[in-house]
């Protein structure tokens, strides 16, 4: 996986965010949200923004590259 979203989740937890108000605010659906867990999904553009304006940081802040292992 190149791209990791440990980053969103950890915020998420900081700022008292639960899955519930997550899919509340329909900031993210739950089977998004679920690949996100699973690193099998990713967002757009347009989600990126919704979560950096509600979690009032930038895109880095919820995500990271992560270089394939190769082996």
């Amino acid at each position: 996986m190149a791209i990791s979203y440990k980053k969103l989740f950890i915020l998420l937890e900081e700022q008292g965010w639960t899955t519930y108000r997550i899919r509340k605010e329909k900031l993210i659906g739950q089977g998004t949200l679920t690949a996100l867990k699973n690193g099998t999904g990713g967002l757009d553009s347009k989600t990126i923004s919704k979560l950096c304006k509600a979690l009032s940081c930038q895109p880095g802040d919820l995500m990271e590259y992560v270089p394939d292992k190769e082996e």
